[in-house]
């Protein structure tokens, strides 16, 4: 019987592969890579995992996850090639804050709830970095611009909340949202559009504390809610071509009706696992 090979020893040849990969006589395409021209290959991976979650599909799941631990080792051996750090240096890293980040399960701290641990995880991660030469943190730092904008305004939303900046309830949080759809519609009405950017921008932000404070991640409904809007039109095409027409022959108002049929139809059909909304 062969003998199993265990995740320690997958790794180790994980990395012999990456090794193989970027040495003489390896693959050009993996040779020329910097770490600036893999970043797009980073957020690309980064989102199939997400598509892959939401499908809830295992097999993808785990292809996805692959994938994206191969970017991390990729970029950890252009690190190593660069003299800045190796795979052993990032892992050790990584354990040693893990385990200082977590002292109520790794020490003598008290903690009971999940609110409890991200307060002291911030509160942590605050106090290490006023530690650092030239550091002057904010409560707000470490949430990357390059996330989606919704993602990163619930990422911000979320460290304020842990000093207890936040709203009591989604109910307070959605009167915030009134408050900002009034504003919004008092710059539309304005005779040069007003401020209506930045209102709106406002607008978004705020229904991302309702989402936020609901336990719903802002992100994920806005796919699904986009998911739902190709399905339902791509069925309003479908069904036109099979009448030998198409969507650029309809007025709004017949466009309109056959989508309020669809929602009609919707409503009226059994669930499935596929469908979104």
């Amino acid at each position: 019987m062969a003998q199993q090979r265990t995740s320690e020893d997958l790794f180790e040849q994980l990395l012999a592969v990456m090794a193989r990969l970027r040495g003489e006589g390896g693959c050009p395409w993996d040779r020329e890579q910097t770490r600036h021209s893999l970043a797009p290959f980073l957020l690309e991976e980064a989102h199939e995992v997400l598509e892959a979650i939401e499908k809830e599909s295992p097999a993808a799941l785990k292809e996805e996850l692959g994938d994206l631990l191969f970017q991390v080792v990729f970029h950890s051996r252009v690190a190593e090639e660069r003299g800045e750090f190796t795979m052993a240096d990032l892992l050790a890293a990584l354990i040693d804050k893990m385990v200082r980040r977590h002292p109520h399960v790794f020490g003598d701290a008290a903690i009971t709830t999940a609110a409890e641990a991200l307060a002291q995880w911030e509160h942590l991660k605050q106090t290490e970095r006023r530690l650092q030469p030239e550091s002057v943190p904010s409560l707000l730092d470490g949430v990357p611009r390059s996330l989606p904008a919704l993602l990163r305004a619930s990422r911000v939303q979320s460290k304020a909340s842990r000093v207890g900046f936040d709203w009591a309830t989604p109910q307070e949080a959605w009167a915030k949202v009134r408050e900002e759809v009034a504003e919004v519609e008092r710059s539309l009405q304005a005779p040069d559009g007003g401020q209506v950017e930045e209102e709106i921008g406002d607008l978004l932000f705020a229904v991302g504390n309702v989402t936020r404070l609901l336990g719903l991640d802002a992100e994920m409904c806005l796919h699904r809610a986009i998911g739902k809007f190709r399905a339902r039109f791509a069925a309003m095409e479908a069904e036109v071509r099979q009448e030998g027409h198409d969507l650029w022959g309809l007025s709004l108002e017949e466009m309109e009706r056959r989508w309020e049929a669809r929602k009609i139809r919707e409503r009226s059909e059994p669930p499935t696992s596929q469908r979104q909304a």
